[in-house]
């Protein structure tokens, strides 16, 4: 049987960080979004971006523009790091019942 110190420290090694998950998370989800973006702008043509223009119906303010690319990465990190914090915790929760 494991003493008190050797479940501190096993529980310590497990344990994730929720909040470096979240900022993890952010920034891939806002950075993925943020470079999606700047591509189609400097891409250009007649439409860009038709199917990234869609989320403009869940992120006010967002557009494929660079302003619109800015808007989008904080919109997209905010949601990245609920998602991380969210996992981070249910996995705490999981490992440690």
């Amino acid at each position: 049987m494991a003493s008190s110190s050797e479940r501190d420290v096993q529980r310590s090694v497990i344990a994730l960080n929720a909040r470096a998950w979240g900022i993890a998370f952010g920034l891939v989800l806002g950075g993925g979004l943020l470079l999606a973006t700047l591509f189609l702008v400097v891409r250009s043509g007649p439409n860009p971006g038709q199917h990234l223009r869609l989320l403009s119906v869940f992120f006010p303010g967002y557009s494929v523009s660079v302003v619109g690319a800015l808007v989008g990465f904080v919109y997209a990190f905010v949601l990245g790091y609920a998602l991380g914090r969210v996992v981070g915790f249910v996995y705490n929760r999981i490992a440690f019942r």
